[in-house]
């Protein structure tokens, strides 16, 4: 990203913040940048660009954020307390912006927009149902995406909570207190019978996924990561027929659902083969 680009966007940032997306003209953003008007469609083609450079801008501060905390010597458990309180920390400081995203009624709208807050909340199911079975360990897999959406409902809940709060909280305090409530509940839940299975759960991601035309590309592309920490070379061969099938005009999905049923035997990957088969079976 450029220099000048950066400018931009920290300028659109505060313009946002204060006014709201649809009230902020280009001009006061030109302005506020010490920029001309023509300058800014050098460097961003309409407002709605952008909000998108703003918000990858956003989500690439927090994805680095979480990264100094992977590359510790923690415990999963220490490792989600910290990562917790570095995106509470992240939305504090740029508290405005954000309670602007929330209440501002033009941004839905805005189909580009749309589809990469989608996959962020995809992205973030998949990291809180990693870390779930990280903390808890394999006993709670066949719970795990019910734990998922109950840990996702707490965190997103006291978001709201800390963004329109005026008193200083102890954001580590917060991220070990949802963590001692969720002990609480692991501790019980093996009385209880799964209301969202592996089965279900995924079949509903596949249908909201390619509902809203995220891109097939991005669940295999994250699906290969999964592959290269089993690094099995049996997979690595899976995964390539598999990909040489969706690229083809006329992918032949008996072969597709032949090479999925490799990932069995491997419950990381369960996900990833149910919504790949939610998707053909959605085209038959």
């Amino acid at each position: 990203m450029t220099e000048k680009n950066t400018q931009i966007i920290e300028a659109g940032m505060k313009l946002f913040a204060h006014k709201g997306f649809s009230a902020t003209s280009v001009q006061e953003i030109a302005t506020e940048s010490s920029i001309s008007k023509g300058s800014f469609y050098l460097h961003f083609k309409s407002k709605d660009d952008l909000l998108l450079a703003i918000l990858q801008h956003q989500f690439a501060i927090i994805s680095e954020a979480f990264d100094k905390q992977t590359a510790t010597n923690q415990s999963p458990r220490e490792k989600f307390i910290h990562q917790q309180a570095a995106w509470f920390s992240h939305f504090i400081n740029h508290r405005e912006f954000f309670i602007m995203l929330a209440k501002e009624q033009a941004i839905p709208q805005n189909e580009t927009v749309k589809k990469l807050l989608f996959e962020k909340q995809m992205e973030a199911h998949r990291y809180y149902r990693q870390s779930m079975l990280a903390i808890y360990g394999p006993d709670v897999e066949k719970y795990s995406w019910d734990l998922t959406f109950l840990i996702d409902g707490m965190i997103h809940s006291y978001m709201r909570v800390i963004l329109l709060s005026n008193e200083d909280i102890d954001l580590t305090k917060l991220a070990n207190f949802i963590l001692s409530r969720m002990d609480s509940i692991v501790k019980d839940i093996h009385n209880d019978t799964p209301l969202l299975t592996n089965d279900k759960a995924n079949e509903l991601l596949s249908r909201f996924l390619f509902d809203n035309e995220t891109n097939l590309e991005k669940i295999v592309a994250n699906l290969e990561e999964e592959i290269q920490k089993l690094d099995e070379e049996e997979l690595f061969i899976t995964l390539q027929v598999i990909k040489e099938e969706i690229m083809k005009e006329k992918p032949r999905i008996p072969v597709i659902q032949g090479m999925l049923s490799n990932f069995d035997d491997y419950p990381s990957l369960h996900h990833y083969r149910n919504v790949i088969l939610g998707y053909y079976a959605n085209k038959q």
